[in-house]
């Protein structure tokens, strides 16, 4: 399957409900637009129930204001057993110039609910450049992220799930 039959495009106008106190996109909501656009990536190559594992590597490179439009641009760059890398890029349109810049990246993992995936996920084919450089950095990807579950897993066991107490 090609990285193209996997992509999902949206275009969201930034309005004033979308900005923070800094006049910027919030980060909930660009959150939400990259998990959406990414979602529909990864069930265009599980075509199961798959669920969000994770998001890293993100990168915000530049704040996104009115009047501009955010076009989250997500595929999918690696497949396994039964989980899915999804790598996701807005990029910002000024709609009084029309000049465009890069806003942000990031991956996004997810994971099917059957164990191995039943179908069994499809191997990607990247065909343009930035498509081949990213599948080419799959595996490597992937090997981080194994080498980190120990560090986080060590995390998790220190959280405290107690209510906090408040000194009078």
């Amino acid at each position: 399957m090609t990285c193209r039959a996997t992509r999902s495009l949206i275009n969201h106008r930034v309005f004033l409900a979308d900005i923070n106190e800094h006049g910027t996109v919030f980060g909930g909501r660009t959150l939400a637009l990259i998990d959406d656009s990414s979602s529909v990536s990864a069930a265009r190559v599980s075509k199961q129930i798959q669920v969000t594992a994770a998001m890293d590597h993100m990168q915000f490179v530049k704040p996104f204001a009115v009047p501009e439009t955010m076009i989250i641009d997500s595929y999918v760059t690696g497949t396994s057993k039964r989980s899915m890398e999804v790598f996701v890029k807005a990029v910002g349109e000024d709609l009084t110039t029309g000049k465009r810049f890069l806003g942000f990246t990031c991956f996004v993992t997810f994971v099917t609910a059957a164990s191995p995936a039943d179908p069994t996920l499809p191997i990607i084919v990247p065909e343009t450049a930035e498509e081949k450089f990213l599948c080419a950095g799959y595996e490597a990807r992937v090997q981080e992220r194994k080498a980190g579950r120990a560090t986080e897993k060590e995390t998790l066991s220190h959280i405290e799930l107690g209510a906090p107490e408040f000194k009078k």
